[in-house]
């Protein structure tokens, strides 16, 4: 069975940066599962679609390209609105469910984990995780840090607009219908909003290293 570490957590909460940093420190495989539906809304934009579509979401949904998760294309804000539009369709999450589920049965390299990041993971996709974060930080953090990544990938934008995108995200994440944002009453709780990277991830380590360690060494007994 594979090794699984969920982190979830808001947007801009660095659970992102954390779950990549676990999956090498582990040698697990990772997914960022927000991608997803970037990728999903982005098919349907290129392919002259509407997001708010059934038919079209679900066309993007099997011509997502993970090849592309790195593009600075997914991050615009045109994207960003689509792929919350997609999200909300249940046939997109139900097919995106499949694909997070069987990714996590079979990690590409046939590793023994996997780590994935997302809203839902820990309560929905994952809920057996082997290991659990719910990554959170002060709204004003998450839009300052937002706003640093944009920068730095050439996009401006205004910091009190990020603030405000951020609480309206909150809010629509954690009362939608449909797998809202939630820690997992089994999931361990690290507040990012005073710690730099590389003491967020000592933080993480420390609470998912154990549960690790003894599922790899009751892996190798059986």
């Amino acid at each position: 069975m594979t090794i699984i570490i969920a982190v979830d957590g808001p947007a801009a909460s660095g659970k992102g940066t954390l779950a990549r940093r676990l999956a090498r420190h582990f040698n697990f495989a990772h997914l960022d599962s927000g991608v997803l539906y970037r990728l999903t809304a982005l098919s349907v934009l290129e392919a002259g679609g509407n997001p708010a579509i059934e038919a079209d979401a679900m066309r993007g949904a099997r011509g997502i390209d993970l090849s592309r998760a790195g593009d600075p294309a997914i991050r615009t804000d045109l994207v960003g609105m689509a792929a919350s539009k997609v999200s909300a369709i249940p046939a997109v999450r139900a097919a995106l469910h499949d694909f997070q589920t069987g990714f996590l049965a079979h990690p590409p390299g046939d590793g023994p984990g996997a780590v994935m990041d997302g809203r839902d993971i820990g309560t929905v996709i994952a809920p057996h995780a082997t290991a659990k974060l719910f990554i959170d930080a002060a709204p004003e953090v998450r839009a300052r840090r937002r706003w640093l990544e944009l920068k730095g990938l050439g996009i401006e934008k205004d910091l009190e607009t990020l603030l405000g995108e951020i609480q309206a995200r909150d809010h629509a994440d954690r009362t939608r219908a449909i797998s809202p944002l939630a820690k997992a009453p089994d999931a361990d709780l690290l507040d990012t909003s005073n710690l730099d990277i590389d003491a967020a991830f000592a933080a993480a380590l420390a609470l998912v290293e154990p549960k690790v360690s003894g599922a790899l060494k009751d892996r190798h007994r059986g």
